[in-house]
């Protein structure tokens, strides 16, 4: 089975985010990173080239694929600021998404545009919670589907 490309790295986040070309985004998600650190407690990690990590928790799959990845994360792509939350959107954090205001979401993925324009109480808790549930656990195919 072929490895994650997307593995913990030694780059220094804060020159990545440094490198952010617009500077409103920059600056989002220098903001972003800073309360992702405060909430968690952890480090920022590189992951690849492009993802700025908190912590890390183990997945297996049903169909022998397994990996890493960090519970919470952001990176500063060019359309949004994308912050991933492992766990998603639905279920027990629906309420927390409708409160965050003009944002949208993947699977496992928030885009916002302006980070200013988000309740960032409703953020820190996405973020909060998310960690303290998956930071250092390993997740089974009864736990999640597949990524």
């Amino acid at each position: 089975m072929a490895e994650p490309k997307t593995r913990p790295g030694t780059a220094s986040p804060a020159r990545f985010l440094a490198a952010v070309a617009d500077e409103r985004r920059r600056a989002d998600a220098r903001a972003l990173c800073a309360l992702m650190a405060e909430v968690t407690g952890a480090a920022p990690v590189m992951w690849g080239t492009s993802i700025v990590g908190f912590g890390t928790y183990h997945y297996r799959y049903a169909t022998g694929r397994e990996g890493d990845w960090p519970p919470v994360a952001l990176s500063p792509r060019k359309q949004a600021l994308t912050v991933y939350l492992a766990e998603g959107f639905e279920g027990r954090y629906a309420q927390l998404v409708a409160r965050l205001g003009p944002v949208t979401t993947g699977k496992g993925c928030l885009y916002i545009k302006r980070l200013d324009a988000v309740d960032g109480n409703a953020l820190r808790e996405l973020v909060r919670l998310t960690f303290e549930r998956l930071n250092g656990t390993t997740i089974g195919p009864q736990d999640a589907g597949e990524r």
